[in-house]
């Protein structure tokens, strides 16, 4: 039996982000990987081969901080050539170079993966967790789970196994030449599909209870995008193809296709029984619980698809159970990025500074911060005009300004609920959306009086007092739209007030 302190499984992404922390400050630690390379999600997926992750390669700026803000691929690492940028320069990249990235980035920080590995068993004993992986049996004090998505999410339909799954369907758009095609599920992997099939299907219908999400309305990433907009502009233009409201209740064959009974959600109960030649599921995936043994089962989200997780990314129920990658979003579920690499590369360096302090004896470190409003003023601007993870993370991780003793110690990228959590009497810094409900996201009444900020729709800062957990107060500074948050007037003189207006 070996014998860790930190065990991580899986080397994806996550897994890979993680290790190269563990790795540089000499954590004892092993990460596990059931494929003969990492980064075995992006060899099948997604299924038409190019990622919704932005590259954007040209941002006017050689900070390397600045650039992670519209570099959604690269972990984070001090080395040069092992930016994302330097793999490919395409705005919606190849899922083949986020293999080669992945494998590089392994190799190149020669990180401690141990390959074809698959975990068959998690156990948990008095002194930790018990893995098996092949023939080999490890323990570990720390276990890390970095799997990703386990398999596809199958919805409760009757007749679903006549549906061809994402993960096995034919991805060339000419073989549905003519067919009359039911997709289930309205999220990036259905509209993917669609896409692809647009050219080619006699009719294409997506289909779900929920009307679907546009990501330039929600803000969130892992909304329907707009590079997907041809199939809507066909649905509206009618051409046929459609996207529908409703429950499927059952899908059966008949005859060389499909029947396929609905109810509408949004039009009073009505019921329609529709002809199909191909059904196809995308309805997304989920997390694999399965090796878990029975005393040592994680808790899952209320959308049973991931993880239930504490403000420090340990499993709710289970102590020294944690979670990287996209398994870390149970406290932001379509809100921040904490699903996509570009958000939880950063919860993986938090992760990290709060594993060594429990594990390693390592105290969470904050550095001296300004007391004088107006010096404390420009600290938190310098933060918040530079850092890519408050930007990414935004109204998820924040900069937590603590007060003791007449003196301000700040600490970077904490959940802001762990961070009120820790500390009785604070300042926390975020970025964050204004109001979501805009009539029309693109004709937005603007009111650029620094009084209303709050109303600001763009992102913009927000800086909260809090004491004992409870919210003191708040300040919005105005948005900005170059992102550059220092008018003497807009910016400066409201903080410096607000910090001045406070009594200790």
């Amino acid at each position: 039996m070996q014998t860790h302190r930190y065990l991580v499984v899986g080397a994806g992404p996550g897994g890979l982000q993680l290790s190269y922390f563990l790795h540089r400050r000499g954590a004892d630690y092993l990460t596990l990987e059931r494929a003969a390379g990492p980064g075995a999600f992006f060899r099948h997926y997604p299924r038409h081969r190019k990622l919704i992750s932005l590259n954007k390669v040209h941002v006017g700026d050689d900070d390397p901080e600045i650039r992670l803000r519209w570099d959604w691929n690269s972990l984070l690492n001090d080395a040069p050539e092992l930016q994302f940028p330097r793999y490919s320069a395409e705005y919606y990249p190849a899922a083949g170079d986020m293999v080669r990235y992945l494998a590089d980035f392994a190799a190149g920080h020669r990180l401690n993966v141990r390959y074809s590995a698959p975990v068959s068993s998690v156990e948990r004993d008095g002194r930790g967790f018990v893995v098996r992986a092949g023939d080999e049996v490890y323990r570990a004090e720390c276990l890390v789970m970095a799997t990703g998505w386990g398999g596809p999410y199958i919805p409760e339909i009757s007749g679903i196994e006549h549906a061809v799954g994402y993960e096995d369907m034919v991805t060339d758009g000419a073989a549905y030449a003519g067919q009359r095609v039911l997709v289930i599920g309205k999220g990036n992997s259905a509209f993917e599909t669609a896409q692809a099939l647009l050219g080619h299907a006699d009719i294409v219908h997506l289909a779900s209870p929920h009307p679907l999400r546009l990501a330039w309305r929600s803000k969130h990433p892992g909304d329907v995008r707009a590079q997907y907009g041809a199939f809507l502009d066909s649905y509206w233009f009618k051409t046929l193809h459609g996207v529908l409201e409703c429950e499927i209740d059952e899908i059966r064959p008949e005859g060389d296709g499909f029947k396929a009974a609905i109810a509408y959600t949004l039009a009073e109960g009505e019921k329609a029984l529709l002809d199909y030649d191909v059904v196809l599921r995308c309805t997304g995936f989920t997390m694999d619980t399965g090796v878990f043994g029975a005393g040592c089962r994680p808790y899952l989200h209320e959308n049973g698809r991931i993880p239930a997780i504490r403000p420090d990314f340990q499993s709710v129920n289970l102590d020294g159970l944690y979670f990287a990658g996209t398994l870390m979003q149970g406290r932001d579920v379509k809100h921040a990025s904490s699903a996509f690499i570009d958000g939880f590369r950063y919860n993986l360096r938090t992760l990290d500074r709060l594993l060594a302090e429990r594990f390693d004896g390592i105290p969470l470190a904050g550095r001296p911060a300004p007391v004088k409003p107006d010096e404390l003023c420009a600290d938190m601007l310098d933060r918040v005009n530079w850092s890519s993870a408050l930007w990414t993370q935004f109204e998820y991780l924040c900069d937590a300004y603590v007060i003791e003793d007449g003196q301000i110690s700040h600490y970077e990228e904490l959940p802001e609920d762990y961070a009120v959590g820790r500390f009785p009497h604070l300042y926390t810094l975020t970025l964050r959306w204004g109001p979501r409900d805009q009539p029309d996201v693109f004709a937005i009444r603007r009111h650029p009086e620094p009084d209303r900020a709050a109303e600001s729709a763009f992102l913009h800062p927000v800086i909260r007092r809090w004491r004992d957990g409870e919210l003191v107060a708040e300040r919005h500074l105005l948005e900005d739209l170059q992102a550059r948050w220092r008018d003497p007037v807009r910016h400066v003189r409201p903080l410096t007030d607000f910090l001045a207006e406070l009594p200790e």
